[in-house]
């Protein structure tokens, strides 16, 4: 996620105030270097995408847990909510609300699109601690289901610290079981359902593809894991090259991983359902795609979590964008390697959904418990 412009910033936490919230890290800096240290070695940005981030005065300042509800009213003014009509885009669109057993879920489609659809099932981004259903729609919507003539139904999930694990994820079952009963009034083919998110969005993605295969299905079709965040523990290289640099950085996540887990975090015992990178099992998952920039800091944790997939006889697609930071698409929609991403995503997409990848996807059981 990009966090608030200039203007917006919350004021820079003390070295002794970053230090006490990273000093649960299970793994320090290597003797003799400190992480500020580490922080000078991060790839360099790609040029278009650093000109965008100095225009916005620079990397924010990193999220402390004492600026949470601050940041987090500031979160919710600078991510309106677009009214149906303003998501049916002068009648592109086909759009709704639905209830999904106490869950909110918004729906859309291009409008007059025939038949029962693939679909999307869309978590946003905000690291568990911010974002919405509705900001994020109107490009998925162009980017995605115009083009390839997807559904999309995103799901309003509780927020942290309110909602702590499991609540979010336990809300995005409920809503995809939902979504399965109801394909029919829905008009979209229960075969053929997609999960996709983006950082906090794209974990949720990967815990809920886990939490399914275990507990017997539905079983998504494939899996769209957009920078995702996996891993609460903060532990690895580009965690610490990205500090200080990144739109995202080695504090903020542990703030927003703190909020959402509460005293589990970090615990060696965490449930993999919290943190998908805690998994020591991933077989049987559906195919999934996988894309991290290599200046961000889930750089790391996200090809991990894609050797993971190879490792247990997954199929996965991975790219890591030259010179990306986190967010990098939202922070530079026109860049050269912001339009690549758009492009590979939905190249995957389309290969997914041919009638061939389900037959295929049948025969090798992927997503079967």
């Amino acid at each position: 996620m990009v966090q608030s412009t200039a203007d917006e910033r919350t004021p820079a936490p003390t070295a002794e105030r970053v230090a006490r919230i990273l000093g649960t890290m299970t793994e320090q800096p290597k003797a003799g270097r400190s992480l500020a240290a580490d922080a000078v070695q991060n790839p360099h940005l790609d040029g278009e995408l650093a000109a965008a981030l100095a225009a916005r005065g620079g990397p924010p300042a990193p999220l402390t847990p004492d600026a949470l509800a601050e940041w987090q009213r500031r979160d919710a003014a600078r991510r309106p909510r677009p009214t149906l009509r303003q998501l049916a885009d002068g009648g592109r669109f086909e759009t709704a609300e639905h209830d999904a057993d106490g869950v909110p879920v918004v729906a859309a489609r291009p409008a007059g699109a025939a038949g029962p659809l693939p679909a999307l099932f869309h978590l946003h981004g905000g690291g568990l601690i911010g974002g919405n259903a509705y900001a994020v729609l109107p490009r998925v919507l162009r980017e995605s289901a115009q083009p390839l003539g997807l559904a999309v139904l995103s799901v309003d999930y509780p927020l942290a610290p309110a909602a702590r694990y499991p609540a979010p994820l336990h809300a995005c079952r409920t809503a995809l079981r939902w979504a399965v009963r109801h394909a029919e009034r829905l008009r979209i083919d229960p075969g053929r359902i997609v999960l996709a998110g983006k950082s906090a969005g794209g974990g949720l993605a990967a815990a809920l593809a886990l939490l399914l295969r275990d507990e017997g299905g539905p079983a998504p079709l494939g899996q769209l894991l957009l920078s995702p965040m996996l891993d609460d523990r903060g532990t690895t290289a580009s965690t610490r090259q990205a500090a200080g640099h990144d739109t995202w950085d080695a504090v903020s996540n542990a703030t927003a991983w703190q909020a959402a887990l509460g005293p589990l975090h970090r615990t060696p015992d965490l449930p993999p359902y919290a943190a998908p990178a805690r998994a020591r099992d991933l077989s049987r998952l559906p195919p999934a795609y996988l894309e991290v920039g290599s200046a961000e800091t889930f750089r790391d944790e996200v090809t991990a979590y894609a050797n993971a997939l190879w490792r247990d006889g997954g199929h996965a697609e991975l790219h890591v964008w030259p010179g990306a930071c986190h967010g990098f698409d939202t922070l530079a929609p026109d860049a050269a390697v912001s339009r690549t991403a758009v492009a590979a995503r939905r190249d995957w997409l389309r290969r997914l959904l041919r009638p061939s990848s389900l037959t295929e996807r049948q025969e090798n059981g992927w997503g079967r418990g």
